[in-house]
């Protein structure tokens, strides 16, 4: 029984991995040519994830890339009011640490074995137990797993939901090695996360394991174009910088500090989400984890549900290696439930962020009551 994923994300390969473990053969496809072939993306919050990472036996290798003082937080208001300040004690127990995307791929990479995923293998369709790529090539499956992300091609096979966009619009900046080049801001942006909410907007930067400092500046209840008609010249970093400072008038001069000290990597990111408890009818031979299935705001669980969506399908076809179909519907009635939950929970976080109070009502999410 041949099992293909397409795509060899976190949710993908932590598949691979359990079914390694497990003594169960597949084949990942990727489009990309290589490992390096894009960068990967900041830090993440590994929380109910770790689960997978016990399941793949991968646990002890993943708190030795973690970053336990990346749950440290900081909390503020434009005009540079400190709100929360949150700072973990170094014996504190490793319950959501951050750790690079890039490092936790590579971990999951170099646990299966050599040939598990095909480079350069970009998915173009499937009929038949046939796979299709667009290079021309092709190869059987018995089960195909679409672990292609928020652009899923896979997807199409057993839904016709696309991701739609929710209001928001990202610009994504950053400060290389930070400590030397601005230790001042370094001092400033902590070890950990650094957000600052306003009406309709927020700046929230984070310290990377390479030194690099990501500042993602969300404008809410902005339209789908509004990057072709914000003003801002992406193809100008210098004015584009200038142009993000202008957006943030009457903020203090701390934060606009932060964003005169990026380099010219400046990249716009509309946000887009899929439908809330997003369901399809099972199919023996075909179905979806990670952003390809549930495609959340970014506050936090995506990643952690692709984690989980590789490990519990994996778990599935291991009980029931004989009947794939059997393996599916149980793998997509525990999924369905689990990441409806927090598909709602990202959505009502997303909603009080996009709210005119939107400090005040963080401070009283991370201090109840």
């Amino acid at each position: 029984m041949t099992i293909a994923i397409v795509g060899a994300g976190l949710g993908g390969l932590a598949l691979a991995r359990v079914l390694h473990v497990n003594g169960i053969d597949a084949v990942v496809y990727e489009r990309e040519s290589s490992r390096r072939a894009r960068g990967q993306g900041g830090m993440l919050d590994i929380h109910s994830g770790q689960r997978a990472l016990r399941e793949a036996g991968l646990i002890d290798e993943f708190y030795a890339i973690a970053r336990g003082e990346g749950q440290d937080m900081r909390l503020l208001e434009p005009d540079g009011t400190l709100l929360l300040q949150e700072d973990t004690p170094d014996d504190a127990p490793l319950d959501r640490p951050e750790v690079d995307r890039a490092d936790l791929r590579d971990l999951l990479l170099d646990s299966l074995p050599e040939g598990v995923v095909r480079w350069g293998h970009a998915y173009k369709s499937a009929d038949n137990g046939l796979l299709h790529f667009v290079d021309g090539s092709s190869a059987t499956y018995d089960l195909l797993v679409g672990a292609d992300g928020a652009h899923s091609r896979v997807r199409a096979l057993l839904t016709d939901a696309r991701p739609a966009h929710i209001g928001q619009n990202v610009v994504e900046v950053g400060i290389p090695d930070i400590d030397r080049t601005h230790p001042d801001l370094a001092a400033m942006v902590g070890r950990g996360n650094y957000w600052v909410l306003g009406n309709g907007l927020s700046l929230a930067a984070q310290r990377n394991g390479d030194g690099r400092v990501r500042i993602g500046l969300s404008f809410y209840n902005t339209p789908e174009d509004w990057f072709a008609t914000s003003g801002i010249p992406f193809d100008d970093p210098s004015a584009a910088r200038a142009r993000l400072i202008d957006l943030l008038h009457g903020w203090d001069s701390r934060f606009t500090a932060l964003i005169a000290a990026c380099d010219d990597t400046i990249v716009p990111r509309p946000i887009t989400t899929l439908p809330v408890g997003l369901t399809w009818p099972s199919k023996p031979d075909v179905t979806l984890l990670g952003d390809a299935a549930h495609l959340m705001p970014p506050v936090g669980e995506g990643a952690n549900m692709a984690l989980l969506d590789g490990a519990l399908l994996g778990l599935a076809l291991a009980a029931h290696p004989d009947d794939f179909p059997a393996a599916v519907k149980e793998y997509e009635r525990e999924m369905f439930e689990r990441t409806s939950a927090a598909a709602r929970m990202s959505a009502d976080i997303q909603e009080l962020l996009m709210s005119p109070d939107a400090a005040q009502k963080m401070l009283a999410f991370f201090q109840p009551g």
